[in-house]
């Protein structure tokens, strides 16, 4: 079993105006699962995904990744897990302004210590796969947002992770252009790897193999 939660609870702030953003929530998702948490604003689904991503860690309940608890790890764990394990991908694509597609891609490498022929070759081989070899060496602002978000999904696969959560993907996209990332995200999805989809969109949460509906912090469906 890839994911593991038992009970995850997360709560803030204290005393009468404590808010339970999570309350008890149970789940497993294997390995090559294509699994969509879908929810309105409020259900809980991004304290979920920061949760599942190691971003934040459960007021209670415990989480295990890869038959790990996370609760075991130190603080240089978690991060070489965030690095190694974990791809993300963000609504606003979180691109570095200044550095090129292809040096955007290698970010994830660069932290991850690989050597730098390495990932400059693995990188444009990403960059290819998804239909951007003629845009490497553009910076952000050069680029479509489709393209800035295709330079983000490849920059989410550079290490090879185990998941990747992608947190509203197309929330920035005019919706023929979401369409064309969904699309990209149901091929990944076939040749194996192990997607999460943070969505309040019902038709995109429709691309994936197995919805998880969340409202009031708890799993409705």
């Amino acid at each position: 079993m890839l994911i593991r939660t038992e009970d995850l609870a997360k709560s803030y702030g204290t005393g009468a105006i404590e808010v339970h953003a999570l309350s008890g929530v149970t789940l497993q998702i294997e390995k090559g699962e294509y699994v969509a948490l879908m929810g309105p604003s409020g259900s809980g689904k991004s304290t979920l995904m920061h949760l599942l991503g190691c971003l934040d860690t459960p007021t209670s309940g415990r989480y295990l990744f890869n038959d790990r608890d996370i609760s075991t790890l130190d603080d240089t764990e978690l991060a070489h897990l965030r690095n190694k394990e974990i791809g993300f991908v963000f609504q606003s694509f979180n691109l570095l302004p200044r550095l090129s597609a292809q040096a955007n891609v290698q970010l994830p490498m660069v932290y991850a210590g690989v050597p730098i022929r390495e990932r400059s070759t693995r990188a444009a081989e990403l960059l290819e796969m998804f239909g951007l070899k003629d845009r490497m060496k553009h910076n952000p602002n050069e680029l479509s947002g489709g393209e800035m978000q295709r330079v983000a999904i490849a920059r989410a696969f550079a290490n090879r992770p185990s998941v990747v959560l992608a947190d509203e993907p197309t929330g920035n996209l005019d919706s023929r252009t979401g369409v064309e990332i969904m699309r990209l995200f149901g091929t990944l999805a076939e040749q194996g790897n192990t997607i999460i989809l943070v969505t309040h969109d019902q038709a995109v949460a429709g691309h994936a193999r197995r919805v998880i509906r969340l409202a009031d912090g708890k799993i409705a469906s």
